[in-house]
């Protein structure tokens, strides 16, 4: 059996940032992994994954083992939301820049052929390319939080459009509650901070009245804007279906937990569309690693449905995110669903969506010791977003976790962090410089490790070693499908890129507990606060965490909120004027206990 745990096991690249505001005399770049926005796509029986700000793409045969390649030729790799689509025997390739005509690229032979350049005639950000039965080709574009998301009718040999644009998508958070702004969908600034950070950027241009071809007029309001309150519509993606064409959008904002997608339906490939009543169909705000918004729907070689999307860091920079995977679907009704109940767990690529796990989370809150450093209770506390920071940066630094006992151990996943690095340019690094910043894509690092356990904390054995490795997986996931007995697992590290004291965010161990199920949870109460929110309560009880379902009935609980050491969550993504039902799962080490459906 092939296993996978979100986010995805690949190499994500440094990226050097700064902005014009980061005034400081040597220069120096904030530092950190980033992917995003992936395209994923099936291409004459392969797969392809296009993120942003990887310098290449990854390729696999069967959606488990990803291979990296970068380019043949000079491409704008810094050009956000790369999309990707096949067009007969051509793979298309499109990336995003505002102001400037964006280029389409082609080959029919990514891996040993170098792309050929359409010339573009028109801009856009976040771009996607969609081929209709009959040969038609159609294009989405658009990423702002005050324009809508625009689609139109492209000639298939020039690429140039066919007709005026047409809106399809505008944000409507009076009625959408997951479209709001802001942590857990919490407006994160009043109009005076929006104000004042604005002004602090506009410092940077001194007397000059002019920045990138923009006037400091112009240059302001684009800042007012993008700061303010109001959500981004984003990432579009299409799929057909049954005859129906499902147009996928991401809403609100890529550094907060509630980054999600969303779709319409329609009965053309430029609408009219409708909202589907399964929204936001990936939503993941609760867990290890939050967020799922600005991603792609993919029908796979059996015909299964899987979603990808970024998943946020978000602490270095805004911009500091992964990619997960999930598996997806319609539903009898035709209702696009994703499975993200326990969406950042060990997942068997054969299983069917929505089925329980068959390893549970054994390292939560559990006892720590480390070789020196602060925060070595974060390293269990199931959170990306804290972490562990050694002392320093010499061979040898150690992290170690106790289970309490014995268990069946079946899989590791070990969460490497980057804890505000600066850096000078590396030489020849060619940075994009644009706006009111500058950034570049490093080369390959390594990150080198060893991963040892025990059942008494005197005698170790090696469980995986990579101290002498090449490679840099900052989520690294060791699978022993049979099992190893182990109470101690101690993670040794000789180094991390930069020289950096290495930092780890979770030591993550799942497998077969020993104890019972938890209680079922009692005494739940569900209650509608106005149209757009809920507030569902709980008897605090035993269990390591809960998962609270929701859905617009009661065999539809498509939606999920994971929570640990909770009895409460605020869940403010519903939909003015549909029903809600709930549903809460108490979960420990020994499974999962199903709660009951109520209505709220």
């Amino acid at each position: 059996m092939k296993y996978y745990c979100n986010p995805l096991n690949i190499e994500y690249r440094y990226q050097f940032l700064r902005k014009s505001t980061d005034m400081d005399a040597e220069n120096l770049y904030t530092v950190y992994r980033e992917a995003a926005d992936p395209s994923l796509i099936l291409f004459k029986g392969l797969y392809y994954l296009f993120p942003s700000m990887c310098a290449g793409f990854f390729t696999s045969e069967d959606l488990h083992g990803w291979e990296f390649h970068d380019f043949l030729q000079e491409m704008p790799v810094c050009d956000y939301a790369p999309d990707v689509r096949a067009l007969g025997e051509y793979l298309y390739f499109s990336a995003s820049r505002r102001g400037v005509n964006c280029d389409f690229y082609r080959t029919k032979d990514p891996l040993h052929e170098p792309f050929e350049k359409i010339e573009g005639t028109f801009d856009f950000w976040d771009p996607h390319l969609f081929q209709d039965d009959d040969g038609r080709v159609y294009f989405y574009w658009g990423c702002s939080n005050t324009e809508p998301v625009y689609g139109v009718e492209l000639d298939p040999e020039t690429m140039r459009k066919k007709q005026e644009p047409v809106p399809l998508i505008s944000e409507q958070e009076a009625v959408h509650g997951f479209e709001r702004n802001g942590e857990d969908h919490i407006a994160p600034k009043t109009e005076e901070e929006i104000r004042a950070q604005v002004n602090f950027m506009m410092q940077g241009m001194g007397d000059s009245q002019e920045a990138d071809g923009l006037s400091k007029e112009m240059l302001w309001n684009i800042l007012y804007n993008s700061m303010g309150n109001k959500p981004y519509i984003e990432g579009a993606w299409m799929n057909k279906y049954h005859g129906k064409y499902y147009l996928q959008y991401a809403a609100t904002g890529t550094q907060y937990n509630v980054y999600n997608d969303s779709v319409y339906v329609g009965d053309s490939p430029l609408g009219p569309f409708k909202l589907a009543k399964n929204n936001p169909y990936s939503y993941k705000p609760g867990g290890f690693m939050t967020g799922a918004g600005h991603g792609s729907t993919l029908e796979d070689k059996e015909g299964r449905y899987w979603h990808t999307s970024t998943m946020r860091i978000s602490k270095n920079a805004d911009m500091e995110r992964r990619i997960g995977i999930w598996k997806a679907g319609f539903d009898e009704d035709g209702e696009l669903y994703c499975d993200q109940r326990y969406g950042d767990w060990p997942v068997a690529v054969e299983s069917e969506a929505f089925a329980k796990p068959e390893w549970m989370l054994l390292s939560y809150k559990k006892e720590i010791r480390v070789s020196s450093g602060t925060g070595a209770d974060q390293i269990t506390d199931e959170d990306a977003r804290t972490w562990w920071k050694a002392k320093n940066h010499e061979a040898g630094q150690w992290a170690e976790v106790d289970l309490g006992e014995t268990y069946d151990v079946r899989a590791v996943q070990i969460n490497f962090a980057d804890d505000q690095i600066k850096r000078k340019t590396p030489a020849g690094m060619n940075l994009k410089v644009e706006f009111h910043e500058s950034r570049g894509i490093d080369q390959k690092q390594a990150t080198r490790w060893k991963l040892e356990g025990s059942k008494d904390g005197k005698e170790y054995f090696i469980i995986s070693d990579k101290w002498d490795a090449d490679t840099d997986y900052s989520h690294d996931f060791i699978v022993e499908e049979s099992g190893i007995a182990a109470r101690f697992l101690r993670l040794t590290i000789r180094e991390v890129p930069y020289q950096a004291p290495p930092c780890v965010s979770g030591i993550r161990v799942f497998g077969k507990g020993n104890g019972k199920l938890p209680e079922k949870t009692a005494d739940v109460a569900a209650e509608r606060i106005g149209e757009l929110d809920m507030k569902v309560s709980w008897k605090p009880d035993m269990a390591v965490g809960h998962n609270v379902l929701w859905g617009y009935a009661p065999e539809k609980l498509y939606h999920s909120y994971m929570v640990y050491g909770k009895s409460e969550v605020k869940i403010r993504a519903l939909i003015k004027g549909q029903p809600v039902y709930v549903r809460v799962d108490a979960f420990n080490e020994g499974g999962i206990e199903e709660g009951d459906v109520k209505q709220v």
